[in-house]
């Protein structure tokens, strides 16, 4: 049964960062609803448990990992995609 979920992440800084997420969570076709609590670093969708794997992976990608799920080098990288998600979602 769908519900409302969210997942706290890293590395939001602005509102082409949300604008990414967004875009991407849109592919999902199992998320819906999405949206993005700058305030409290928060991504938040209708779902089911079962697609929660997909959206944290998906926002992995696009640099905005669950928090706490990395460190060390792979944070590093994480970061280093989050700029480019952002600077994307700024210009889109």
């Amino acid at each position: 049964m769908a519900g409302q979920m969210q997942i706290e992440i890293e590395n939001l800084k602005c509102g082409g960062c949300a604008r990414s997420i967004l875009k991407g969570l849109a592919e999902l076709p199992s998320v819906t609803n999405a949206e993005v609590d700058m305030d409290q670093q928060l991504v938040k969708y209708e779902g089911t448990e079962a697609t929660r794997p997909q959206v944290a992976d998906k926002l992995r990608a696009m640099g905005y990992p669950e928090r706490g799920t990395l460190h060390g080098l792979s944070a590093g990288v994480a970061n280093a995609k989050s700029f480019v998600s952002c600077a994307i979602g700024r210009i889109s």
